[in-house]
Parts: structure tokens; C-alpha cells; sequence
């Protein structure tokens, strides 16, 4: 039986530090952000539902995924980033039970509430900052204009929403993420009973 933590926050909050915490302690990461790159390249099977949903406005030249085109019609509105989500999370979530296959898992999946994988989860924790480090974050990780950024914000959950699901809160303002996130990740360790 595996132990495994699902990890979330908004888009900017800092997880991929958090998630580099569990990797150092031997846990596995399963990432849904590379998932879905994977699910939507060139032939696959997100790739065509996408399509199917958003048309063929979002592809390049060579049919490949227009990923600036996707996002400028998924995150202009809410409902259309539902529809991103109703059309890529259950191809995501398959591809995730695939994956888990080892004793300790973290599950860093930005929608993990959205897509059900909650309920497979031990525990969970989520990444929040502040949203002007979140929006500068964004800026330079994605190399995006403060609009686009604020666009994709404006798309995601605001903090209520994770800190009414979730156990775990780990804040991500300029203090140290990594050291807190181990010290969680090494108590959960601590207090539940699980079989490798």
C-alpha cells in the first residue's frame, strides 16, 4: 500500500519547491503538469480532445499544440477553463493510477480537488504566497506579460478554496518553503502506518 500526499495551490505559489522537498526524502513525484504536456503532444489522445473542444485555432502549423493559443482562449473566462479542465483532467487522472507504483508518492496536481484525485490522496497540502510574488513569479518562470499573468490568476481557485480542503497549508513569502515543507513531509512520515 502506498502513502500518498497530494500537493496543490494556485499557479505561482512555489510547489515545485515543495515538491523537490519530498524527492529528497525518497518520495516519488508524480508531476500533472508534465502529465499533461505528455497527454497533449503531437498524436495523443489530450491533444485531439482539446481540439474537439476548442478547435483548430489552438494548433501550430505542423498540428502540433499552440500552447499561447490554448491559453489565451482557456483562461479568458472561468467556463472556459472548466472546459479545459472537464476535457483534460479524466485523461490526466488515468495516466496519474498508471503511475502510482511505489510506497511513497507525492502527487503535485494543481487541480487536484478539481479532478477527484483527493480521494486517493493520505493527506494533502497546499502552496499559497501572496499574489503579487505569485504574479512575479509567473512573469519570469513563463515569460509572460502582467496581463497574461493576471489572466491566468484570475482563472485559478483563490486561497479560500484550499484552505477550506485542505489540512496542510504551507505559505511561500519569501521564507523558506523547502525547510517547512520538509519538516511537514517528515512528520506525516512520522504518524502513519504504511506497508512498502
Amino acid at each position: 500500500m502506498s502513502l500518498i500526499i497530494g500537493l496543490t495551490g494556485p499557479t505561482g505559489a512555489g510547489k515545485t519547491t515543495v515538491s523537490k522537498a519530498a524527492e529528497d526524502l525518497g518520495f516519488k513525484v508524480i508531476d500533472c503538469d508534465k502529465i499533461s504536456r505528455r497527454v497533449t503532444e503531437k498524436g495523443e489522445k489530450g491533444l485531439a480532445a482539446l481540439v474537439r473542444a476548442f478547435g483548430k485555432e489552438i494548433l501550430c502549423d505542423d498540428k502540433s499544440l499552440n500552447r499561447k493559443a490554448l491559453a489565451a482562449i482557456a483562461f479568458a473566462s472561468r467556463e472556459k477553463t472548466e472546459l479545459l479542465n472537464k476535457t483534460l483532467l479524466p485523461i490526466i487522472v488515468d495516466e496519474v493510477k498508471k503511475e502510482i507504483n511505489c510506497c511513497r508518492v507525492l502527487l503535485d496536481a494543481p487541480t487536484l480537488y478539481e479532478s477527484g484525485l483527493d480521494s486517493i490522496c493520505d493527506q494533502t497540502v497546499a502552496v499559497l504566497a501572496d499574489e503579487i510574488l505569485r504574479k512575479m513569479r509567473i512573469i519570469n518562470r513563463d515569460g509572460l506579460s502582467e496581463a497574461e499573468a493576471q489572466a491566468r490568476m484570475n482563472a485559478g481557485k483563490p486561497d479560500e478554496f484550499y484552505i477550506k480542503r485542505t489540512k496542510n497549508i504551507i505559505y511561500n513569502n519569501g521564507n523558506n518553503p523547502y525547510e517547512d515543507a520538509e519538516k511537514l513531509f517528515k512528520k506525516i512520515l512520522g504518524g502513519i502506518k504504511y506497508e512498502c
